[in-house]
C-alpha cells in the first residue's frame, strides 16, 4: 500500500534536488532587485498565475461542463425517443386488441359471399342483387386475414339502401362497408344503383 506514495516522494525529492540550483540562482537574482523591480516581477508572476489558472483550470472546467451538457442532451433525446417508441407500441397494442374484438371466428365454414348474399336477400330481395364478386383473401400484418366481396344492387330505393347497410352492420359476424357508391338511375329519380365493397377480418390461428 505504501509502495506508490514512497515512489512519488522519491521522485519529488529528486526533482527538487535537480531544480534547487536553478531556484537558488533565481532567488539570488530576485533578492538583488530593487523594490520597484520586485513589485513588477510579483505582478508578472501574478498575471502568469492567473493565465495558467484560467487555461489549465477554468477552461478545463468549461470544456467538461460543455461535454457534460452535450451528454445530458444526448441522453434526453434518447429518453424522448424511447418514450415515443413506448407510446407507439402501446397504441399498436391497443389497436390490435380493438381489432381482435371486430374479427370473425376463423372457420372453414365462414363465407363472406354467403353472409352478404343472405342479408341482402332478406333486406332488399334477391332480384335487386346485381352481383356478388369475392376477391382473393388478403394476408395482413399481425396475423389477420381480410375477406372482401364487391356487391352491386340495382334499382333500389333509398330506404332499401339504408336497410341493406343496417342489415350488414347488424350481422353477428362483424362486416364493414369499406366503399359505397350510390348512383341515381336516369330512368327513375327515386331509384338507385349501388356498388359497395364489404370486408371482414379473421384472426389467424
Amino acid at each position: 500500500m505504501n509502495a506508490v506514495p514512497e515512489t512519488i516522494r522519491s521522485f519529488l525529492r529528486r526533482a527538487l534536488t535537480a531544480i534547487d540550483p536553478y531556484w537558488a540562482v533565481v532567488r539570488a537574482w530576485y533578492q538583488k532587485r530593487e523594490p520597484r523591480e520586485r513589485m513588477l516581477v510579483n505582478a508578472g508572476i501574478g498575471i502568469l498565475g492567473v493565465f495558467l489558472a484560467y487555461n489549465l483550470i477554468y477552461v478545463s472546467i468549461q470544456d467538461w461542463q460543455e461535454s457534460l451538457k452535450t451528454e445530458i442532451e444526448s441522453r434526453q433525446v434518447e429518453l424522448s425517443e424511447a418514450r415515443r417508441l413506448t407510446e407507439t407500441y402501446m397504441e399498436r397494442k391497443a389497436e390490435l386488441k380493438a381489432a381482435e374484438k371486430t374479427t370473425i371466428p376463423r372457420s372453414k365454414d365462414f363465407s363472406l359471399f354467403s353472409v352478404g348474399e343472405g342479408t341482402l336477400t332478406q333486406t332488399v330481395g334477391r332480384e335487386k342483387i346485381g352481383s356478388i364478386t369475392p376477391a382473393a383473401d388478403r394476408k395482413l400484418p399481425d396475423g389477420f386475414t381480410q375477406f372482401t366481396v364487391d356487391l352491386k344492387l340495382q334499382n333500389v330505393s333509398l330506404a332499401q339502401v339504408v336497410d341493406a347497410l343496417y342489415g350488414l352492420k347488424s350481422l353477428s359476424s362483424p362486416v364493414a362497408v369499406q366503399r359505397l357508391d350510390v348512383t341515381r338511375r336516369p330512368q327513375d329519380s327515386h331509384a338507385y344503383d349501388v356498388e359497395m365493397t364489404c370486408v371482414a377480418l379473421a384472426k389467424n390461428g
